[in-house]
């Protein structure tokens, strides 16, 4: 019981490997001439989908309606934010050596808000490329975006767009639970250490004048 903040802590670190494993989100795009739905994966370094030909065919429907197309070697945060994991996740096993509650803490809020900044940029990706349509897209709309949901399931046009966590996506999440845990149990353990060490030295106390 005693080791077990330290082990979360290491879990809730490696938890976060995950993401070059699994795609960490998904969109999907159903629509009559889709009933299966075209689903695009993204990843902490790339962008693909279910099969070989899902980003092309993603770009095809963008070109009909003026969207850019989604090139993955243009997009910064593919090559950046890899590194930024990594180091969480040195971080996280250098706090799980330092076994320390404050640092399990500021491990656990600094993934918060790491993980709030990158569905933002998020947000931000998908305003442009739904927002900042091409004046010589051959289906033009006055007024309208073609933005899919940060978040859950919205309908554009004749297609229905679900956006939604992956598998990777979940496995953040049980990091923040196990790195949180971590931060728990250790202060559950040094309370209760505490009310002992307390209890000892009146139990002592009474011993010598009893």
């Amino acid at each position: 019981m005693k080791q077990l903040p330290r082990l979360l802590m290491v879990a809730a670190a490696l938890s976060l490997l995950a993401l070059f494993v699994f795609p960490m989100w998904k969109i999907v795009l159903y629509a009559p001439q889709y009933p299966d739905g075209v689903e695009m994966h993204i990843w902490i370094n790339k962008i693909g989908g279910n099969s070989p030909g899902t980003l092309q065919n993603v770009n095809i429907l963008n070109h009909y309606v003026g969207m850019k197309y989604i090139e993955p070697d243009s997009i910064p945060e593919l090559k950046y934010f890899q590194y930024v994991i990594l180091v969480m996740v040195g971080l996280g096993l250098l706090a799980g050596f330092i076994n320390r509650k404050g640092v399990f803490l500021a491990w656990s809020i600094l993934l918060v808000v790491l993980c709030t900044l990158g569905m933002y940029d998020f947000y931000l990706w998908e305003y442009d490329y739904g927002h900042n349509l091409s004046d010589t897209a051959p289906i033009k709309i006055p007024g309208a975006s073609f933005q899919p949901p940060l978040f859950g399931k919205k309908d554009i046009l004749n297609f229905v767009a679900v956006s939604l966590p992956h598998i990777a996506g979940y496995f953040v999440g049980l990091s923040m639970l196990l790195g949180f845990g971590a931060w728990f149990l250790k202060n559950k353990n040094k309370k209760q250490h505490e009310k002992a060490t307390v209890l000892a030295g009146r139990t002592a106390a009474y011993s010598m004048f009893a």
